[in-house]
């Protein structure tokens, strides 16, 4: 993922988002390095990709979270669904 997860951003980011889960199969693995800003509205599209995913019975999984996003996750209590 090569885009800020911010309030501007994740409107126009969630669809894509579920159109690769539902492609996805049984597994998704989406790498987050590249991902130059968070905030909590970027927090809740991963939670939102996430329960959609689950719904599918896909395992998503992501990689190389910030540790601006981690620690967002942390305060919210919600970084096992970023780590796991």
């Amino acid at each position: 993922m090569q885009a800020p997860l911010t309030f501007a951003t994740v409107a126009a980011l969630r669809r894509p988002g579920l159109e690769l889960i539902a492609a996805a199969g049984n597994e998704l693995t989406l790498d987050l390095e590249g991902v130059p800003a968070v905030d909590s509205a970027g927090l809740a599209l991963l939670i939102d990709w996430v329960a959609s995913a689950r719904a599918r019975s896909c395992q998503l999984h992501f990689v190389k979270p910030s540790e601006a996003l981690l620690a967002l996750a942390r305060l919210s209590e919600v970084d096992r669904l970023l780590t796991t």
